[in-house]
């Protein structure tokens, strides 16, 4: 029998109740592992003109329903659009080191970037979302992370130092710019959104990569008006952040997130996590990214049971990788996981 999707179980796990069925959840997947359990060659589609764009979003969303989940996730990237951006994901050097850079930089030019690069994307998923889906997502990259794309992670701590007052300038205008994207984001392709979220890495395996003051002064408080836009359409939102973030994690309940995804075993497993936070926000992760790579096919169906058995009656979850699939992850390891899942939850493959 074809797989059903209902988003409304990845609703639920997001507002931490309970789901009928204990949903599948990706960050994201490897493009050429899709295409490998698919059989079908179809990454180089997007780039092309709509109907390409079409055939790709139709495979795309064939995937995750062919695999058990309840949704699609996708999102486009701010730092994609940046202007002479790249520090973060390029390593190259930053745009941004002096107030000179500040004034001339074209902070007024993002927003329409950002549409004129990704509009045609959300449009083509909603054509091609199957009945019973929805998408998880929606514009990707946090305040954090697109500060870091436009000064670079060692020189951004330099002017922490140096230049305090343009240290906080650049939260509060890039927060400025991602909520005016959000916006109207929300406006124009909410209804093909049932969760939104972004990811802002804001730790690393021993603590946060600033001072947990900095995160709640300069970083929490443009968490709270996005978190407070997506409320405001409706819809739940889901925090995606790595590292170990502990020391934060009262303040980002505090802003109002809903949900929060990405764990590692080496900080905490994922039951621990769901432990201390279970009984006010939904928990979205599961197994360690790591462990699919190299658990033996019989560990790691006993590792997901263990995780599952932990994980019930603690509030709302949904399973996945701890972090995301990409290209590094076997294929075969990873449709395991899923398979694994999808037992627990009965169903005959």
């Amino acid at each position: 029998m074809k797989f059903q999707p209902d988003y409304h179980n990845i609703v639920d796990a997001a507002y931490n109740r309970v789901p009928a069925r204990l949903p599948l959840y990706e960050h994201l997947i490897s493009w050429s592992a899709m295409e490998e359990i698919l059989g079908v060659k179809f990454a180089h589609l997007y780039s092309g003109p709509e109907q390409d764009k079409d055939a790709f979003f139709a495979n795309y969303c064939r995937f995750f329903q062919e695999m058990g989940y309840d949704i699609v996730t996708f999102e486009g990237c701010i730092t994609s659009v940046l202007p002479n951006g790249g520090a973060l994901g390029g390593h190259k050097q930053g745009a941004i080191g002096s107030w000179e850079d500040f004034e001339a930089y074209p902070w007024d030019q993002v927003e329409q970037l950002y549409f004129d690069m990704f509009a045609q994307d959300f449009e083509a998923l909603r054509r091609n979302m199957p009945e019973g889906m929805r998408a998880v997502g929606g514009v990707g990259n946090g305040v954090f992370e697109c500060v870091q794309d436009l000064v670079g992670y060692m020189d951004l701590c330099y002017l922490r130092a140096d230049k305090p007052e343009l240290y906080q300038e650049l939260f509060r205008k890039m927060g400025e710019v991602s909520l005016g994207i959000w916006k109207r984001f929300l406006r124009e392709y909410g209804d093909v959104f049932c969760v939104c979220r972004f990811g802002d890495d804001l730790g690393f395996k021993s603590t946060t990569l600033l001072p947990p003051e900095d995160i709640r002064d300069n970083i929490i408080p443009v968490y709270k008006q996005i978190i407070g836009a997506v409320h405001e359409a409706g819809k739940p939102f889901l925090l995606h952040s790595c590292g170990c973030i502990f020391n934060v994690m009262e303040d980002l309940i505090g802003a109002g997130i809903d949900a929060k995804h990405s764990n590692e075993d080496q900080i905490a497993r994922f039951p621990e996590w769901v432990e201390r936070y279970g009984n006010r926000i939904g928990n979205f992760g599961g197994i360690d990214t790591d462990a699919v790579c190299r658990l033996p096919k019989d560990e790691m169906e006993r590792y997901i049971q263990d995780v599952v058995e932990k994980c019930q009656g603690h509030g709302g979850f949904a399973f996945g990788s701890g972090n995301s699939i990409p290209d590094y992850v076997p294929v075969d390891q990873y449709v395991h996981m899923v398979k694994c899942v999808r037992r627990l939850r009965g169903e005959e493959l």
